[in-house]
C-alpha cells in the first residue's frame, strides 16, 4: 500500500497480486497517518522560517510530492467524465484519456485553493492535529468507495481490484483503525468527527456512483480529495460552534 499509494521509495520487490490490493486497502488510514505523520514533522520544522500562511501552502506542496498527485488526477478525470453531461458510456472513456480538459483544471484548482484557504485558517496550536488526520480522513474515503460500490467499468481497469477484492470485512478493519486515531488526536470530539467523515465519503461515493453504476479507480481519487477538503471544513465549522473561535 505504501508503494503505490505514496511515493516514498521503498527498495523492495513484494510478491503482491490483485486480491492483495484490494485487500490492502484495510490499511488506508495507516497509510494516510503515515503521510500525516510526515506533514506533522515538516510543519514543526517549517514554523522556523515561515508564517502560517506560507506554511499551508508548503504542506499542499509536499503532500502532492509525497503522493505523486494520484488522488488530484482523479479527481481531474472524475470531473471532466461526469460533468460532461455525456451517456455513461462516455463518461468512463472521457476519463480515461489523459489529456486535462476544463472541468478538471476548474476542479482541481479549487479543491487546492479551498484546502490551503481552510488551513490557513487554522488556530496554529491546533494545526498540526489537523494536518496529522487530513490525509487519513481522504483515504477512509478510498476505503469507503472501494468496499461499498461495484466497479463501474466492463474489462479491466486499475481500480478493479481494489474495488472488487475489498469487501465489507476490508471496509470494517478499517474502521476499527480509523476510529481510535481521531480519538487520541482530538479526544471524544474526535470520535464525531470521524463519524461525520465516514459519513461524508459515503454521500460522495453515492452521488458519484449514481452516474456511471459504480466507481472507478479515478472515482476513488477523486473521494479522497474530497473527503479530506470535508475534513477541512467540519474541523473549521468545529472551531466555530463549539469553541466560539473566530476562524481566519
Amino acid at each position: 500500500m505504501i508503494q503505490f499509494l505514496t511515493t516514498i521509495p521503498i527498495p523492495y520487490k513484494i510478491d503482491c497480486d490483485e486480491e492483495d490490493c484490494g485487500k490492502g486497502l484495510a490499511f488506508a488510514p495507516v497509510i494516510g497517518l503515515l503521510l500525516g505523520g510526515m506533514l506533522t514533522a515538516f510543519f514543526f520544522i517549517l514554523k522556523l522560517f515561515f508564517s502560517l500562511g506560507v506554511i499551508s501552502a508548503f504542506m499542499l506542496v509536499i503532500y502532492i510530492l509525497l503522493t505523486g498527485g494520484l488522488h488530484l488526477d482523479g479527481l481531474g478525470d472524475t470531473f471532466d467524465g461526469l460533468f460532461s453531461n455525456r451517456p455513461k458510456e462516455r463518461m468512463l472513456e472521457i476519463m480515461r484519456d489523459s489529456r486535462i480538459g476544463t472541468n478538471a483544471l476548474l476542479g482541481v484548482v479549487c479543491i487546492i485553493l479551498l484546502d490551503y484557504s481552510l488551513l490557513n485558517a487554522l488556530p496554529e496550536a491546533f494545526f498540526p492535529r489537523v494536518i496529522l488526520l487530513f490525509p487519513v480522513a481522504g483515504r477512509v474515503g478510498t476505503l469507503i468507495g472501494a468496499g461499498l460500490s461495484v466497479y463501474a467499468r466492463e474489462g479491466e481497469g486499475l481500480g478493479k481490484s481494489f474495488v472488487h477484492y475489498c469487501t465489507i470485512k476490508e471496509v470494517f478493519i478499517g474502521i476499527l483503525i480509523y476510529f481510535p486515531f481521531f480519538f487520541l488526536v482530538l479526544g471524544i470530539d474526535g470520535l464525531l468527527v470521524a463519524f461525520l467523515t465516514l459519513l461524508t465519503a459515503l454521500i460522495i461515493v453515492k452521488f458519484f456512483s449514481r452516474k456511471v453504476n459504480g466507481v472507478t479507480g479515478d472515482i476513488l481519487g477523486a473521494v479522497c480529495e474530497l473527503n479530506q477538503t470535508v475534513f477541512l471544513i467540519i474541523i473549521c465549522l468545529y472551531f466555530r460552534l463549539i469553541y466560539g473561535t473566530t476562524m481566519g
